[in-house]
């Protein structure tokens, strides 16, 4: 792997342009480098920002972790692996993310603890400024994760209080909550998974819910010695695969073009669900969304409501939120005071307007975070005018509600490669898409999406922008997305030969 200085006193003439930087070890930077290393692109650095690489399944550590995705699917198409049950939890998927780095060597590329703080277009390629020097690449993957930003409101009095507190995304697995007294803020996919699983062990839990959210039954179990064998062959891997990708892939019917039924047949089972698992009718009653069924996320689980139900849990919903933290806990808008020991932030991500968590300076000196002003667009959810040779992996409108999202990843991967083929197979030195042809595709994107249950579901959630637009979804089947990435279009794009304007010091450091 090709060296470069990465501090800056020894100058940007001697530092070296990579081919291309992947931003971020997850599994959009492990699609990345694995679709460009199989295509000959050697010269290739992969930044992490945390100490360890991995991504979600390695950084999230809370209590339950678990896909929602049948693993089989929820599994990069060309990398096999031998699940022990439909739905694997975080240690699997973290030897599975170990096991997919492994295989392709990607540890010895990556440059972990490296904190991107700022990327800027400077002449033919991208500068990339981090925490531990600088960088130089001729294309730049940024693959950081919708969901790697956490959130926590600004509650008064948040740093007040004495007791532990952390976000989801940070978990303290030194902590034991044995016994505590355990508030956990937020009831989203996250919430739905600790609940269960620290119930049991807490003295109370108090749950501060401000939307409920629509919970379906989770059809999970182990597979067999045999099963899991049979799986590795690989025509009844292919096939299985098939069957569940196609299995989900008829939801979006629903989602998108028949949302009444969404409320007709699904939000039925979901309320069936709560019936059966909760008895009391104000319990009941606080867990009903007053939403359709899909708007916001599903959450699926078999094990949530009777945990909810159980004695030393209290739901608080919107109607007794938090109206300060104070020293010991919580103030209620009831004015009930709730101490405890530990506070947990399960409030979710900035995973619409804080796509990219860094600063973007492209060509002309265009400032992303202005372009995306009043919400993030993106060709393909991929690239945007005037940032050329910059890729964004999970872009604006390219999450996927009702199927596996490492398929979208990977599609993406289709379109990426060609567009750095085509800059590679003439001899430029830059692509960038034409800002006609990035209005034209985020308008039907956003006319696409009036009608779906994103749209009209009668929900505010994250899959919507300040602005309104809903940002997170792609409002479509996952294979019509894949015909589009594969079916490059040369008109979409405009090529830049290498720049002989000098690059100063003083330019770059601006």
């Amino acid at each position: 792997m090709s060296t470069m200085s990465r501090l800056w006193p020894e100058g940007i003439d001697k530092m070296h342009i990579h081919t291309v930087v992947v931003i971020g070890s997850g599994f959009g930077g492990q699609c990345a480098a694995k679709a460009l290393l199989a295509r000959g692109i050697d010269d290739l650095v992969i930044l992490e920002r945390r100490p360890f690489l991995g991504g979600t399944w390695k950084q999230n550590r809370y209590p339950g972790a678990a896909v929602d995705v049948q693993s089989p699917l929820y599994s990069i198409a060309s990398e096999p692996f031998e699940w022990s049950r439909m739905f694997a939890e975080r240690e699997e998927l973290e030897r599975y993310t170990q096991h997919v780095l492994e295989s392709n060597g990607l540890p010895q590329r990556t440059h972990a603890d490296t904190d991107v703080q700022k990327i800027q277009w400077v002449g033919d390629h991208w500068l990339i400024t981090t925490s531990r020097g600088n960088y130089a690449a001729q294309f730049v993957v940024n693959a950081s994760g919708p969901l790697s930003t956490p959130v926590v409101p600004p509650f008064p009095g948040r740093d007040s209080f004495r007791g532990k507190q952390f976000h989801t995304n940070d978990w303290d697995t030194e902590y034991d909550h044995s016994g505590k007294r355990v508030a956990i803020v937020g009831s989203g996919a996250s919430a739905a998974q600790i609940v269960p699983t620290i119930q049991p062990d807490v003295e109370t839990l108090h749950v501060f819910q401000r939307t409920p959210h629509w919970v379906m039954p989770r059809h999970d179990y182990e597979f067999t010695p045999l099963q899991r064998k049979l799986m590795m062959i690989e025509p009844i891997r292919r096939l299985v695969r098939a069957g569940l990708y196609w299995s989900l892939e008829t939801r979006i019917l629903a989602f998108k073009y028949w949302p009444a039924a969404l409320k007709a047949v699904g939000q039925r089972s979901a309320v069936k669900h709560l019936a059966a698992q909760v008895p009391d009718a104000d319990l009941r009653a606080k867990l009903t969304p007053d939403y359709i069924l899909g708007c916001k996320r599903i959450i699926v689980s078999n094990k949530l409501y009777p945990a909810l139900a159980q004695p030393n849990v209290t739901l608080h919903d919107k109607g007794d939120g938090i109206s300060e933290i104070t020293e010991t806990g919580i103030l209620t808008t009831s004015g009930e005071r709730v101490d405890v020991d530990l506070l947990v932030w399960s409030t979710g991500y900035d995973a619409t307007d804080g796509v990219i968590s860094y600063p973007v300076i492209g060509r002309d000196g265009t400032v992303l975070s202005d372009v995306w002003s009043p919400y993030p667009r993106a060709y393909l959810g991929t690239t945007i005018p005037k940032f050329p040779n910059l890729f964004v992996v999970t872009g604006p409108n390219t999450g996927i509600g009702h199927t596996s999202a490492i398929f979208l990843i990977e599609a993406q991967m289709e379109y990426i490669w060609r567009a750095v083929e085509s800059v590679r197979s003439v001899g430029a030195s830059a692509i960038e898409v034409t800002e006609s042809a990035e209005r034209v595709y985020t308008d039907k994107i956003h006319h696409e999406m009036e009608g779906t249950v994103w749209k009209i579901g009668g929900c505010n959630s994250w899959y919507q922008s300040k602005s309104g637009h809903v940002v997170a979804m792609f409002p479509g089947f996952s294979f019509t997305f894949r015909r589009w990435a594969k079916r490059f279009k040369p008109q979409d794009h405009q090529l830049h030969h290498s720049s002989t304007e000098a690059i100063t010091k003083d330019e770059i450091s601006a």
